[in-house]
């Protein structure tokens, strides 16, 4: 090798380390963002508030980490309509979920927590609402794939359903292609939480110790992904 071609081939050798240690150091610090969605229509109550214990969790993982809440409580959402084709990126009912929408097509978003209360052992109506209606990110490109999602549920009694509704919310997001993900020991399966206080679900200190670890379980996976 002549000189001038060992020097082209150094300098060239060098830019690619060069370009790769940006690139490592822009993806260390890549802002990720966890949303979590309040599926309950009492805005601000025991599912909210169980959502923003995760969200706290959440960002205490990684400076990294930015969170936002989703109260659906109080908002218009309608279930999908079958024969109704989206447009323009838009759902195909006009109503109070598209202008939640961008929020989840934000390149920035990283993972989803999404709760809703126990209601006769089941999902609230407005969550499954909710769900039918995030069809519309999987056409024509998959949104939401890859991406942690964690669920919590909130139930009248210890043993009411959360459960099920947790399995619920994950079977359904499975249509995404999302990782399901659990929270740590004591909340594999997701956040647990009983309202036996009169709507003070900080009392349930088992349950919001799930909805942390749920929180913290989801961040922690939206950084491995990011």
């Amino acid at each position: 090798m002549d000189r001038r071609t060992f020097v082209r081939t150094t300098v060239a050798a060098g830019a690619t380390a060069a370009g790769l240690s940006v690139s490592a150091e822009a993806a260390e610090n890549k802002r990720v963002k966890i949303i979590g969605v309040a599926c309950s229509p009492r805005k601000g109550k025991t599912t909210a508030v169980s959502i923003l214990a995760a969200l706290d969790a959440a960002k205490a993982v990684s400076p990294r980490i930015d969170v936002e809440l989703v109260d659906l409580g109080g908002l218009d959402i309608a279930g999908w309509q079958g024969g109704a084709k989206p447009a323009d990126g838009m759902s195909a009912v006009n109503d109070d979920f598209d202008m939640l929408l961008p929020k989840f097509q934000d390149p920035a978003l990283g993972g989803l927590i999404i709760g809703s209360p126990s209601y006769f052992r089941t999902m609230s109506a407005l969550c499954k609402a909710f769900l039918e209606r995030l069809s519309v990110l999987r056409s024509p490109k998959l949104l939401l794939a890859d991406k942690p999602v964690g669920a919590l549920s909130v139930g009248a009694y210890r043993n009411g359903g959360q459960e099920l509704v947790i399995e619920q919310i994950l079977m359904a997001m499975l249509c995404h292609e999302v990782f399901a993900v659990g929270g740590k020991p004591s909340a594999h399966q997701g956040a647990t939480l009983w309202n036996a206080h009169a709507d003070d679900i900080m009392k349930d200190e088992f349950g919001i110790e799930s909805a942390r670890k749920l929180g913290a379980r989801v961040a922690e996976a939206a950084l491995k992904l990011a």
